[in-house]
């Protein structure tokens, strides 16, 4: 059985190779993704939500995204930070039932497992600013 940490690993891997190999063909290369992995279907579609939603709003995202993270340019970022962080911000927008906290403690987590402890550090400081603001919007 799948976990949603699953689903998160699995968006950010999709959203690593996605960025870096740009395509239209969203469904072609989820399709070839999930050949060989082993998933639930609730897991699978919670990857699918997260992959399409960042996907879809990759403009709103991007530009939350240089509004937190003060004196960084968005393609100087490593691609699995920018990613990680990208996911984190639709989850937190989007993912009523996840709370913020939640999803900051994850992305977190997926940025020291597959970039650095430093990039952990760089990721909570920037979602921690953003849900600031978002806890202080009514």
């Amino acid at each position: 059985m799948s976990t949603r940490r699953d689903a998160r690993e699995w968006a950010v891997q999709l959203l690593f190779q996605i960025d870096l190999n740009a395509t239209d063909k969203l469904d072609r290369v989820l399709s070839a993704f999930w050949e060989d992995k082993e998933s639930d279907e609730a897991s699978r579609k919670y990857a699918e939500f997260l992959v399409k939603g960042v996907r879809g709003a990759i403009e709103e995202i991007d530009a939350l995204l240089s509004k937190y993270a003060d004196n960084w340019d968005i393609n100087r970022m490593g691609v699995i930070d920018r990613n990680v962080l990208r996911l984190a911000l639709f989850e937190m927008n989007n993912a009523d039932e996840v709370p913020s906290v939640v999803s900051i403690n994850e992305a977190v987590d997926l940025a020291k497992y597959f970039s650095s402890s430093e990039s952990g550090k760089f990721v909570n400081g920037i979602l921690d600013r953003a849900r600031k603001e978002l806890e202080a919007t009514p």
